[in-house]
């Protein structure tokens, strides 16, 4: 189980209980912070690379990646 309080804490930003974090290669990892079996990555182009999240949330995500990705580090 991952260390939900130190991956709050690296989140580049949160967004409803969202952790999103910029990583090295351009990717982007969100975890639900409230459920953190519920992971999603995607890539530089906000393609998705590998999900645990059922359709429905993943869209909800999209959607919080779209409008937050201004907010992300480069």
């Amino acid at each position: 189980m991952p260390d939900v309080a130190q991956i709050a804490d690296d989140a580049d930003v949160i967004v409803n209980g969202y952790a999103f974090t910029h990583a090295e290669n351009g990717s982007v990892r969100v975890l639900n912070l409230n459920r953190p079996t519920s992971a999603a990555v995607f890539g530089p182009q906000e393609e998705l690379w590998e999900t645990t999240m059922d359709d429905i949330e993943l869209e909800i995500v999209r959607e919080y990646l779209a409008r937050s990705l201004k907010y992300l580090a480069a």
